[in-house]
């Protein structure tokens, strides 16, 4: 797939909510995941079962979730970006609202780099 194919498709899961479809399908075995620096209780990580369980520890700090949304892809060579946005509630932090953008990398047809920037 080309970086626009791997977007469009990103896209189309993501605004059903289908973020573990979305690494099955369209990421590769070695995939970095990357957090800005100072970000409290996110860590860079490599490798899917680095990344998933990632995602799970994050899932499981979510006491509750209010909404979210994911913006349509723009491509640029083999990268894509994406703004998101969570409305949750955290386990002892409260609700927080919160925006960020996400820039993916892809080679090969897969998703090789996410890189997430937040303040």
């Amino acid at each position: 797939m080309t970086t626009q194919q791997v977007a469009d498709r990103f896209n189309e899961m993501a605004q059903t909510g289908q973020f573990d479809k979305i690494q099955e399908e369209l990421y590769a075995k070695d995939a970095e995941s990357i957090e800005p620096p100072g970000s409290q209780g996110l860590k860079s990580v490599k490798g899917m079962d680095a990344i998933r369980q990632k995602g799970k520890e994050f899932n499981e700090s979510v006491e509750e979730m209010h909404g979210g949304y994911t913006t349509a892809p723009v491509v640029g060579g083999d990268f894509f970006s994406v703004g998101m946005g969570m409305d949750c509630t955290f386990k002892g932090m409260g609700r927080i609202n919160m925006q960020e953008i996400a820039v993916y990398e892809v080679k090969d047809g897969k998703i090789v780099k996410e890189q997430f920037f937040f303040n």
